[in-house]
């Protein structure tokens, strides 16, 4: 079976997602990029990036065209286009384009998505009711937000939070050994569908320093995570911990294990980002479709100077194509 076109949402058209998208394209062949078409405003590249652009009516039109151009289908004017400012017509703009993307992604003509970065702020100021893109993509496929899981991946690292939007001193109460296990269990199925990883290894960081010191400097470990780590290991998930998290991320330590499970966002994501920042890929795992996002924001500051990295995007769609390709295996 052949593998469809990846769609890939441009995001907010003030934003970064326009050039980093139009660059990938640029590094199509290097890089081996399975073909995929942009869901957006054409102008939004057009304004920073001088390349071909070819319209297309149909995902099944973007393979032929893939060679000498950007393949495109277009989403309403939105106006004026300026790098750097956001507006409102830009925010609905990046929603309709993300709202395309992920209908066309669930047909079997196409082979999955990417998304380019949103504002949140202004999607919220038109009255998008969801944390993020992710929860969204999960609405459209029938998948409910605590199913869909957040995995950040690089090169030597991947990391899933269990938590993730909520303020620090709120993740004690969304804490539970029910959550801990279904993470994991999305987590160890993940790996496998996704990534081809026939027995995955996994390994929980603690909650408190020196992963509680059995007690002694906080009980998560002992009434949370060492409960959720029985039931696993009883399903036969290899999982090991609960793990200092200081201690977990050096080289030695992550050849140990291929996902760490980290109880809230920065923990997964600081040493994510500190060791693959301009090639960090979000996934999502439990979606019927391959879903994947680089793992940065919008960056307005540096929008339409032609300053912006391409390594996250062309990493997440290089991530979607072998997601893909590993799903078909699977399947």
């Amino acid at each position: 079976m052949e593998i469809g076109p990846l769609a890939v949402a441009l995001g907010d058209p003030a934003g970064i997602g326009p050039e980093i998208v139009a660059k990938a394209w640029d590094a199509r062949e290097q890089y081996g990029l399975l073909p995929f078409f942009a869901v957006g405003d054409r102008r939004s590249i057009e304004t920073v990036w001088p390349g071909p652009i070819r319209q297309i009516a149909s995902p099944d039109e973007a393979a032929a065209c893939f060679g000498t151009a950007l393949p495109l289908i277009q989403i309403e004017d939105t106006g004026l286009i300026i790098p750097g400012q956001p507006d409102l017509a830009g925010a609905r703009c990046a929603l309709d384009s993300l709202e395309l993307a992920a209908g066309l992604a669930r047909s079997p003509m196409v082979g999955g998505l990417v998304t380019a970065p949103v504002a949140k702020h202004q999607l919220y100021a038109i009255g998008f009711t969801h944390p993020g893109q992710t929860e969204f993509v999960a609405e459209r496929c029938g998948v409910s937000k605590t199913n869909a899981i957040m995995m950040l991946a690089g090169p030597t690292l991947r990391t899933v939070p269990i938590t993730t939007h909520i303020p620090l001193r709120s993740v004690v109460d969304h804490l539970t050994v029910e959550l801990i296990v279904a993470k994991a269990r999305a987590t160890d199925r993940g790996l496998t569908r996704n990534f081809g990883i026939e027995h995955p290894r996994l390994a929980i960081a603690g909650f408190n320093p020196h992963a509680g010191e059995q007690g002694a400097i906080g009980r998560e470990e002992i009434e949370l995570i060492l409960p959720a780590i029985e039931i696993l290991r009883a399903e036969g998930i290899n999982i090991a911990g609960p793990l200092a998290a200081d201690t977990m991320f050096h080289a030695r330590a992550r050849a140990l294990y291929d996902c760490a499970l980290c109880l809230y966002h920065d923990q997964a994501l600081i040493p994510l980002k500190t060791l693959h920042f301009d090639e960090g890929v979000n996934i999502t795992l439990g979606l019927p479709i391959v879903r994947t996002a680089p793992d940065h924001g919008t960056a307005f500051s540096i929008a339409g100077r032609n300053k912006a990295n391409p390594g996250a995007m062309i990493a997440a769609i290089a991530l979607a194509g072998e997601a893909a390709r590993n799903r078909l295996i699977y399947a």
